[in-house]
């Protein structure tokens, strides 16, 4: 007797790497351009929310009135005794049309407004680094400036220096003279110190 092999069932294994099949639709899916239609809503929004959008909503419901009062019954189309059903429908029909339009320019201008926000928030950091990098340099500069010295200074440097050598070339040595150049020396030092100082309170301020 043959023994009977098992049966394979076929079975379809869809793992993540494989892509899924497109469904079929019986109509085409509507893509409008998002941007145009973005752009056309902004319009039609700042326009509902102008003096003349009012101004020609209130011009066409009185029209509407007047006709469907005084028009003779059969040119009218909208009954007074029903309340103006007509035109109560087409109000509220362009009101749920005009709530979702206007919400579609909200979240435009929204996320216009995140962009801006974060262009001016990198914009913001950027000249912060700058500023810190020129306070840097203004810093050193000033820190160099205080060592580099004056020309009153150098001459009296000089004149000093020269007194000193006339004095070591003659042999003669004058006790006043080498006091007087200690005290201009002394001078000299406290004037630096005062620019010093004046410097860093102006700089505190």
């Amino acid at each position: 007797m043959a023994e009977k092999t098992p049966r394979r069932v076929r079975t379809t294994t869809t793992g993540l790497d494989t892509p899924l099949r497109s469904r079929t639709r019986l109509w085409p899916r509507l893509t409008p351009n998002p941007d145009a239609f973005g752009s056309a809503t902004e319009k039609f929004a700042r326009f509902m929310g102008t003096p003349q959008f009012l101004l020609w909503m209130t011009i066409f419901c009185a029209v509407w009135l007047a006709w469907n009062t005084f028009a003779p019954a059969s040119w009218r189309f909208d009954s007074a005794a029903l309340g103006f059903t007509a035109l109560t429908l087409v109000l509220s029909l362009q009101a749920s049309y005009a709530a979702p339009l206007l919400l579609l320019a909200q979240n435009r201008q929204d996320d216009r407004d995140r962009v801006s926000l974060t262009e001016d928030r990198a914009r913001a950091e950027r000249n912060l680094t700058d500023t810190e990098y020129l306070t840097r340099e203004i810093a050193g500069l000033r820190m160099a400036m205080r060592d580099v010295a004056t020309r009153d200074f150098v001459r009296s440097e000089l004149r000093l220096v020269l007194e000193e050598l006339l004095e070591e070339r003659e042999g003669v040595e004058d006790r006043e003279a080498k006091k007087r150049r200690k005290r201009e020396r002394e001078r000299f030092e406290r004037e630096k110190d005062r620019e010093e100082r004046g410097r860093d309170e102006k700089e505190r301020r």
